[in-house]
C-alpha cells in the first residue's frame, strides 16, 4: 500500500516546525531588507516590516507578510518586493539551512487594519452597552 503524502494545511493549523522556518525566514527578510541591499528605487529609504511568514507544508513556498513603516502605498511596496524575489530568495537561502529555499510570495498585511476596524466596533456605544450587559449577567451567575 502507497503512502499517502502530507496535504498542504492551507487553512488548518501549522505544525511547529513550519512556524519556526517561517520565523526562520521572516528574520532573514528583515535583515536584508534593512540593510538597504535592495536596489529598486521604490524601495530606497523606505522603512518595512515583515510582520509574518506563513510557510507552506513541504517548505516549498512561503508568502511574507509584509508593511511600510509609517504607512505608505503598500501594494508598490508589494509589487517592488516581488520584482526582488529571486534575490531575496538566494539570502534566504544563504542565511537558513534548508534542503530547498522556497519560493517567496509577498502580500500586505492587512491584520492590523482588521483589528482597528474590530476595536472601532468594539467602542461602539451600542456594543458597548451589549458588553456591559451580558457581563453583569455573568457576574450574577457567579
Amino acid at each position: 500500500m502507497a503512502r499517502s503524502r502530507p496535504k498542504a494545511n492551507a487553512s488548518g493549523p501549522r505544525s511547529p516546525r513550519q512556524l519556526r522556518v517561517g520565523e526562520e525566514i521572516r528574520h532573514a527578510l528583515a535583515a536584508v531588507i534593512g540593510r538597504g541591499e535592495l536596489r529598486d528605487r521604490e524601495l530606497r529609504g523606505l522603512a518595512i516590516t515583515v510582520s509574518e511568514v506563513r510557510v507552506s507544508a513541504d517548505l516549498r513556498h512561503a508568502t511574507a507578510f509584509v508593511l511600510p513603516l509609517g504607512g505608505g502605498a503598500v501594494e508598490v511596496i508589494v509589487k517592488a518586493l516581488t520584482r526582488a524575489a529571486p534575490f531575496l530568495r538566494g539570502e534566504v537561502a544563504r542565511a537558513i539551512n534548508l534542503r530547498h529555499a522556497p519560493a517567496i510570495v509577498f502580500a500586505p498585511d492587512t491584520s492590523f487594519d482588521y483589528a482597528s476596524r474590530i476595536d472601532a466596533t468594539l467602542r461602539r456605544p451600542e456594543v458597548r452597552r451589549d458588553l456591559e450587559r451580558d457581563s453583569s449577567r455573568d457576574d450574577e451567575r457567579d
